[in-house]
């Protein structure tokens, strides 16, 4: 069997977004987070962060505030029985051009190179469109969240969820024929 991932964006997505998180007290898992990674890690998906951080390029904060939300949030998931596998951020500001700012794929296919994992069948699952956009050109299914809703009008995603309940039945089926949205 090829290894599988789930690629997931951070902010509104894992946790919740409060615009430049610098401090682990602000890390909140969104409800069902946990729950539904469980469950993709219990039918053999690796879990993978990837993540704009631009509050570093932007001179907000530094990478130590970066590390310690970061550990914070590994610390969340690990209490629920939820390991990550691999965690890849950008930390440049938009302007900086850099390579592996998302939309940019890069930095799914260095953790997919690490995980060792298929991307075409894997999942890149974020709440904005440079998340969908990524997963899309790295060669993965892509589900948008979009807590409180079932549809986002104009998402080029294969997969719109209202939450992670939903998001998590998405994954669960791609060994099925699942319709997108």
């Amino acid at each position: 069997m090829t290894a599988r991932a789930v690629f997931l964006d951070r902010d509104g997505t894992l946790m919740a977004d409060v615009g430049y998180p610098r401090h682990p007290d602000q890390v909140t898992l969104l409800p069902g987070a946990a729950e539904g990674l469980a469950a993709c890690r219990d039918a053999g998906f690796r879990l993978a962060i990837i993540s704009n951080q631009s509050g570093v390029g932007r001179g907000y904060f530094g990478a130590d505030a970066v590390r310690a939300v970061h550990q914070r949030l590994l610390d969340l998931l690990a209490a629920e029985g939820v390991p990550i596998d691999d965690a890849q951020y950008c930390l440049h500001a938009p302007e900086d051009d850099c390579a592996c700012r998302k939309p940019s794929p890069l930095m799914i296919e260095r953790s997919a190179r690490q995980l060792g994992v298929d991307l075409a069948a894997s999942f890149m699952v974020g709440d904005k469109p440079s998340d969908v956009e990524a997963g899309r050109r790295a060669g993965c299914r892509t589900i948008l969240l979009s807590p409180g809703t079932a549809r986002s009008d104009g998402s080029t995603a294969d997969f719109v969820a209202g939450d992670w309940e939903a998001c998590a039945r998405i994954i669960l089926a791609s060994g099925t024929t699942v319709e997108s949205r």
